[in-house]
This record gives C-alpha cells, sequence and structure tokens, in this order.
C-alpha cells in the first residue's frame, strides 16, 4: 500500500453477503480496527438466466472501517485470507483514500481529478441521490461500461435514524450507489452519471471519486 503512505487513514470496505457483516468486523477487531458501520444494499448481478429467474438483486452488507495504514493492510490481507474472497463470489475488499468530491458546494473547487504517479489500476464511484433514483445510476453507469454496482441502504439500523458517511450525514431518504470500474473508464462512468441525474443542480445529488488502493474479490 504505498500510494497511501502519506494519508493519517484508509478506508477499507468490505463487501459480502448478507449476515455477514457482524464476522466482518469480528476479525477486523481483531487486527486492531476500532469499529466500523455496516450497511445494507443490493448487490447488481447481470445474467440472462438470473433475470429469467428474477434474482439478479443479491442482498449485501457493505462494512466501512477507517484505520491507519498499516493497519488497515494488516486487517486487509487477514480478511481476505479469512473470508477466502479470493473464491469467486466470496465477496469483495478494498482499501482507498478520499480524492475527489463533486456536487458539495462547501467544497469550492474540489471538482479536479487528482491524479499521482503510479496511477490506481480500479477507481470507487459513490453516488449519493434521493430514494428511488439508484437504477437510474445504475443505468447510466452502465452505458459508460460499468459492470454494475451496489445500491447501500442508507437508513442504518432503523428507520428513523440518520446514517453517516465521511463525515456527512445521510437522511433516510437517500440511496447510495457504489461502483467500482477500471480507472480508465471512471471518468465516462462520471460523466453519464453527471449528465444523466443532473448532479450540478443544487439537491441533486453528490458524486465521490477515490482511487483503489488494494482490491481482493473483484472479478470482470
Amino acid at each position: 500500500m504505498d500510494k497511501c503512505e502519506s494519508h493519517a487513514a484508509d478506508l477499507l470496505c468490505v463487501i459480502v453477503g448478507c449476515g455477514q457483516g457482524s464476522r466482518v468486523l469480528h476479525i477486523a477487531k481483531k487486527c486492531g480496527v476500532a469499529g466500523g458501520t455496516v450497511f445494507l444494499g443490493m448487490g447488481t448481478v447481470r445474467g440472462r438466466l438470473l433475470e429469467l429467474l428474477s434474482l439478479c438483486d443479491a442482498r449485501k452488507e457493505i462494512v466501512l472501517m477507517a484505520a491507519p495504514p498499516s493497519v488497515a493492510e494488516n486487517a486487509f490481507e487477514t480478511l481476505g485470507s479469512e473470508l477466502k474472497l479470493k473464491k469467486h463470489n466470496h465477496g469483495i475488499a478494498f482499501v482507498l483514500p478520499l480524492n475527489r468530491v463533486i456536487g458539495a458546494r462547501s467544497c469550492g473547487d474540489a471538482d479536479k481529478n487528482v491524479r499521482k504517479e503510479n496511477d490506481a489500476m480500479y477507481q470507487a464511484i459513490t453516488v449519493i441521490v434521493d430514494k428511488g433514483k439508484a437504477e437510474e445510476v445504475i443505468a447510466a453507469a452502465e452505458k459508460a461500461g460499468s459492470a454494475g454496482g451496489t445500491v447501500i441502504n442508507a437508513r442504518g439500523a432503523g428507520v428513523h435514524e440518520t446514517g453517516r458517511l465521511f463525515s456527512m450525514e445521510i437522511e433516510p431518504e437517500k440511496e447510495i450507489v457504489l461502483i467500482l470500474s477500471r480507472a480508465e473508464l471512471a471518468e465516462a462512468i462520471v460523466s453519464s452519471v453527471r449528465s444523466g441525474l443532473r448532479i450540478d443542480e443544487p439537491g441533486r445529488g453528490i458524486i465521490f471519486v477515490q482511487d483503489v488502493a488494494k482490491t481482493c474479490g473483484l472479478y470482470e
């Protein structure tokens, strides 16, 4: 994780099957991670047979954990081993720093695609939109070459609670769409979602783009 040595903390994200989030947190805590947040989500899975069987959406749990780079590195490796993430359909884990924000007026001119030497192979695109708009995000992303994404239930543990992501309050009526893509496709995907959902208009949504430092379990 040489790319992340200059950062105070890394964000470790693990996407697993429903019911596995607690196990992820348990393993991570043994590695020194202080804690994390578990979101419910739906993974978009494409396939003709699955579509015929109406099984295109798979229930997922998304675990977000912040930790110092060395702790995140250890947790990443341990989770990959114990959860057998290198086997197909066992889950996905990745580590990333935040480097771009679109749609947050308080961030000024933060709409800059900051790239460094040794560019990351993958980027994570996070889109926060009104409830019911997630499918439009997925459709716009797929037009630009995305293979799909994960729709996160932002309600948290209860319908009256407010979730938090990157220290931002996410009201219950919002949906969060997480898309992992190859770096060379990320800009096209962002542009498609940005124009299709009119993200630049006030209140239409926010897009985060982050370099992915490491991935495990990601197949294309």
